[in-house]
């Protein structure tokens, strides 16, 4: 931390001079957790020594017990994964040129290309916000402070400073501190991607990390543009020495509102876009577990089988409905053709009985029972129509 004791002093001097002091004083915090945990004499260096223990016996259990087997398919993810951990858990300069390097320099070099800036899009931008503070301390100097109010005109200048002020410091130097703080912890969460059971948590890890590496590109494009829309709002207010244009002042203010909404609006956009990413699938595994498992917590047991109920039983007063037909020989005695046959169609009344039915004169004869039991209705008579 002694070089960054240049860097910590100017803090106060501006937003682009406690960028730097951040980054520096972050680089630094994130190099001396890295050698206190897995460094040279690391804390965590034995525990380390325990997890890639288990981690090989575990595979030897899986071979002896035929869970696992000696190929391509089986070593490949195994040895992939026991390769990278002990890469960026015991290697600084490994661990720095790619975590810390593309968290913090990949955003900061795509927001330099899309604005067309040399060096740091982020200073760039912090040395504009320095520029326009510098504008609005001499419109609204001393003289304008004496009747100063909320509603005034120096008022919502100074109103519009701060909001502008609190949505550029609210993303860019709170999100490089949360992400000094989780590059700090990483190499202890890149050890947990071992085990299946613990790589929910590197998961996890690594989509806060991306999270807080998206937002401040986010803030940068978008503080950009607000920033070129200020240009024209303190050109009016500069051109009359002394006074400030309540109109422009009430813009300047309207500008510093709408950029901390949009710094708002950076920030989710870059959660939303975070939430869906699956993190090489070990995101999309443990959401499939978890969705499997509760759907078959809550999933109701499968009705019994209800047996079909049996064909409905024939009485046997049912007869079939036939035609007889009386042939007639195909000539008579004379010669002359005989007639065309006679037939008869006869239709006998039929009817079904159910098992679980009763039939209409057993329940006419159990409500009657008592009252005029001698009285029954006569069977039903087949009906015969003669053609």
């Amino acid at each position: 931390m002694n070089g960054c004791a240049t860097e910590l002093d100017n803090v106060g001097n501006g937003i682009a001079a406690a960028l730097r002091g951040v980054d520096c004083l972050a680089a630094d915090t994130t190099q001396a957790a890295f050698g206190r945990l897995f460094g040279a004499g690391g804390a965590l260096v034995p525990a380390l020594t325990i997890l890639l223990t288990l981690f090989v016996a575990l595979f030897a259990f899986g071979l002896l017990t035929g869970r696992s087997r000696i190929g391509i398919a089986a070593l490949t993810p195994r040895m992939m994964t026991l390769g990278l951990v002990l890469t960026f858990a015991t290697s600084w300069v490994a661990y720095q040129s790619v975590v810390w390097t593309l968290a913090t320099g990949a955003p900061d070099q795509i927001a330099s290309i899309i604005t067309g800036s040399e060096g740091s899009a982020t200073i760039a931008f912090a040395d504009k916000i320095d520029i326009a503070f510098a504008v609005i301390g001499q419109i609204a100097g001393p003289e304008q402070q004496q009747d100063m109010s909320m509603f005034s005109p120096p008022g919502l200048l100074w109103l519009g400073a701060t909001l502008l002020l609190l949505g550029t410091v609210g993303i860019l130097v709170t999100t490089r501190i949360a992400l000094a703080v989780l590059v700090a912890v990483g190499p202890v969460f890149v050890v947990m991607a071992l085990f299946p059971g613990t790589r929910g948590l590197f998961a996890g890890w690594l989509k806060g990390l991306v999270l807080l590496a998206i937002a401040p590109l986010f803030a940068v494009l978008g503080g950009g543009m607000m920033l070129e829309l200020a240009v024209p709002v303190l050109n009016a207010l500069g051109q009359t020495p002394g006074q400030i244009d309540p109109r422009a002042a009430m813009g300047f203010f309207l500008i510093g509102a709408v950029h901390v909404a949009l710094m708002m609006l950076a920030l989710k956009t870059a959660t939303a876009m975070v939430a869906g990413w699956d993190v090489f699938g070990l995101a999309a595994k443990g959401t499939e577990s978890r969705t499997q498992s509760a759907v078959q917590s809550v999933a109701a047991p499968p009705a019994p089988a209800v047996p079909a109920p049996p064909a409905p039983a024939v009485s046997t007063d049912r007869r079939i409905a036939q035609a007889i037909a009386v042939p007639a020989p195909a000539n008579d005695r004379f010669g002359s053709p005989a007639p065309a046959p006679q037939t008869r169609d006869i239709r006998i009344a039929a009817h079904a009985a159910h098992p679980g039915a009763q039939p209409a004169a057993t329940a006419a004869r159990s409500r009657a029972h008592g009252i005029g039991s001698r009285f029954r209705s006569a069977p039903a008579r087949s009906t015969e129509k003669l053609k």
